[in-house]
């Protein structure tokens, strides 16, 4: 069978560098700011508050456990639409489309490290090349539309819409940098 070419990501004009266009879950969830967390918070708290104004704005007689249970449900919608809200936030800056400097320096430490260690940039997956080019297509700015449909990119693969090369080459100048301060010590 033939190989097949990898389709590359449409190149969008963003305003901040493009980090990844198709970021793994735990990259997303780890590149996390204080202020996506106070964003889910409130977002989390939101639900039951409204739930408690509209009861006293206008009672359901409800008894008190059918009260109870509808505030933990509406605790659950809170916590996911908060989670959810702070994903999206935290993917637009991955996409360049938010102002992303503090992700642009962790992406470029991790990955650094990655290649000083020679490792995958992305990780090792056991999916086929075709399989993971599947996943990253079906995956890759899933973020936009997440209120919606929670998709999530849980996959390893190669096809992030960046060029890997600049990570190489920081991982090479700091090990000349390495190398020159070892010489100047001896």
């Amino acid at each position: 069978m033939a190989e097949r070419p990898i389709v590359p990501p449409k190149p969008l004009e963003t305003k901040y560098p493009v980090i990844d266009t198709d970021p793994h879950f735990l990259r997303v969830v780890g590149y996390m700011r204080a202020s996506d967390y106070a964003t889910a918070g409130a977002t989390a708290a939101a639900g039951p508050a409204c739930f408690l104004a509209m009861e006293k704005l206008a009672p359901s007689l409800a008894s008190p456990a059918a009260l109870r249970s509808c505030m933990r449900l509406m605790g659950a919608i809170g916590l996911t639409a908060g989670f959810l809200r702070a994903y999206t936030a935290s993917s637009l800056r991955f996409w360049g489309w938010e102002e992303n400097a503090r992700e642009v320096e962790m992406d470029m430490r991790e990955m650094v490290a990655k290649v000083k260690a020679k490792q995958p940039l992305y990780g090792e997956s056991a999916l086929t090349p075709y399989m993971q080019g599947v996943a990253a297509r079906n995956s890759r700015y899933s973020q936009i539309f997440l209120h919606a449909v929670p998709f999530f990119n849980f996959v390893n693969h190669n096809q992030h819409g960046v060029d890997t090369l600049k990570y190489f080459r920081a991982a090479e100048e700091e090990l000349e940098a390495e190398a020159r301060a070892r010489e100047g010590k001896l």
